[in-house]
């Protein structure tokens, strides 16, 4: 091969998405800070055998453009549901429960969902009680970067502790709004069976960071509670604040009795609350949303009006009038069910058999207008393979708090597919997608190939990338294996002057010459596990000073 030019992986939010197989997720940092949080391996070792797919191994990359167009509607909507109109319109709609005051209380964790796909955003729903945020805390603190590309792009503007600080801070104003002078004291994290939760383990680091706050923390079922004397209780303590976690969301059922009582009887916050899902997350409202004379009926303003028409696909319900219609355009649309959540029951038109069609009928179902996902290529065995991603706001009160991405495949969010999950939001500054890089040109990496005999040969990137993507093959180093070498090189006047930082792994050739990353080579104690520097693949002395000729011995 032909020495080059040195590799990057892109310029763009999409480039970098489509190009950049950097692997951001350090798994000794992950365990590290789980084991911190509990004093031992128990959540660790949970979160692996509950939830082995909930963190995706490499970050999402987003402009800070799109993220300030997914901030401008969560404006929008605010002001929207702030209108006297909508306020009775949604409650009108809604059990009676829904129109009991919630002392004050805004609700917590509500999660802006938006599919983003090259030049669209698409709010795709409202959630009230979005689950994930303490997993992405834990996310974040394992977060590395691992090359020039990727070199201050991570989340959030005060990181994870932040994060942390802004939870804590929302659910002292939700006990402050509700009008009680004293301090807040007992919490409890309430959902049917938690323990039998998917995400159970992110109740335990809710427990944790409350706990870390001087406030008592409990894990209970709503049969675990008790209306006595004017006040609820659990395991016989008084309880101050409900974290809601239940997806009944007007309290309807008989295991809900004592905190419904307790609720209309004011004597506990409950957050989130019945009236911010009317409100908010009841589907009906992406009707709502997207009907242009009921919103200039109720008084919306027009510029508000025009944010919500760009960025919220038109939702309408499904009915027999426009069956026919619906089903024509079909593949076009996206069909959930109004009282869903998680993504159930919820099907892509170009999917849809007849016989599922007649359900969807009857079912009382909203069509939504399809918003593509963006798509996340990523490397997982035996190949590269293209992943859908969505964007996930975490806000409060009308304000965004973190940012992060969900990464699939199917038609649905599932934390369920091998290399998917959550995953970080990288974000990109106008200057630099404008500039074309993601970093300060003084750096760059250089990808270099070893074989067993200690020679050493440099990987152009042109070359690399479309072995990586699978869209080539190479018959010379077809049935071959090598130890990968990537070097972070600081450069001057185009040159290579310092190495800053290097990598080492294996990477194998098939048959036919397709490219194929190793995971899991050995490693022992001594390797740089900051960096996931696998210590079998590392250069003997000569073939170091090779690499260091050919990068530095340029004309």
């Amino acid at each position: 091969m032909q020495a080059s030019s040195s590799r990057k992986c892109g310029t763009t939010a999409a480039a970098l998405n489509e190009a950049c197989f950097c692997v951001s997720l350090d798994q000794a940092a992950l365990v590290n800070s789980l084991t911190e949080q509990l004093g031992n391996s128990e959540l660790s070792e949970l979160l692996k055998s509950r939830c082995p797919h909930v963190f995706a191994a490499r970050p999402v990359f987003v402009s800070s453009l799109r993220l300030r167009q997914v901030n401008e509607v969560i404006q929008a909507i605010e002001q929207t549901v702030s209108s006297p109109g909508w306020r009775e319109h949604a409650l009108d709609s809604a059990p009676p429960i829904a129109r009991h005051d919630p002392r004050g209380a805004r609700g917590v964790f509500f999660g802006y969902d938006f599919h983003l796909d090259d030049d669209k955003l698409g709010l795709i729903e409202i959630n009230t009680n979005a689950g994930g945020a303490m997993l992405n805390v834990l996310l974040a603190r394992a977060q590395r970067s691992c090359c020039s590309g990727v070199v201050g792009l991570s989340p959030g503007q005060e990181g994870p502790g932040g994060f942390e600080r802004s939870i804590l801070d929302m659910f002292a104003q939700e006990w402050s709004t509700s009008g009680e002078p004293r301090p807040l004291t007992r919490v409890v994290i309430l959902d049917e069976s938690p323990q039998a939760q998917y995400l159970y383990p992110e109740f335990l680091l809710f427990q944790r960071l409350f706990e870390s706050a001087g406030i008592d923390c409990l894990i209970a079922d709503p049969a675990d509670l008790a209306f006595h004397n004017e006040c609820l209780l659990v395991d016989g303590k008084p309880v101050d604040l409900v974290y809601n976690r239940l997806t009944d969301f007007y309290l309807e059922g008989d295991n809900c009795s004592a905190l419904r009582s307790a609720y209309l009887a004011d004597v506990v916050t409950v957050t989130p609350h019945p009236q911010a899902y009317a409100l908010y997350a009841d589907k009906r409202r992406l009707v709502d949303l997207t009907n242009a004379r009921f919103l200039e009926e109720i008084g919306v303003d027009q510029q508000v009006r025009a944010v919500l028409a760009q960025y919220v696909p038109l939702t309408v319900p499904v009915e027999h009038r426009n069956a026919e219609h619906l089903w024509q355009n079909r593949r076009s649309l996206f069909f959930k069910p109004v009282s869903g959540f998680g993504s159930r029951g919820a099907y892509r038109g170009d999917k849809l058999t007849k016989r599922v069609w007649e359900e969807i009928i009857g079912g009382n179902y909203l069509a939504q207008s399809l918003i593509a996902p963006g798509e996340r290529r990523t490397v997982a065995d035996p190949q590269v393979r293209p992943m859908k991603f969505d964007l996930r706001a975490y806000a409060y009160a009308g304000e965004v708090q973190w940012n992060a991405a969900r990464v699939y495949q199917g038609q649905t969010t599932n934390f369920r597919t091998e290399g998917g999950g959550f995953a970080p939001v990288f974000t990109l500054s106008e200057e630099q997608e404008r500039t074309g890089s993601t970093e300060q040109r003084t750096h760059t990496s250089f990808t270099f190939l070893l074989d067993e005999n200690g020679a050493v040969e440099e990987l152009p990137h042109p070359f690399y990338l479309a072995l990586v993507r699978a869209e080539r093959a190479t018959s010379k180093l077809a049935g071959k294996r090598f130890r990968l070498a990537d070097w972070y090189v600081a450069m001057e006047n185009g040159q290579p002057s310092k190495v800053i930082r290097e990598w080492y792994g294996w990477v194998a050739f098939d048959a036919a010459g397709g490219y194929h990353p190793e995971r899991g080579s050995p490693k022992n104690d001594e390797s740089d596990s900051d960096d996931n520097v696998d210590s079998s693949a590392l250069p003997t002395p000569e073939e170091h000073d090779r690499i260091e000729g050919l990068l530095f011995q340029r004309e």
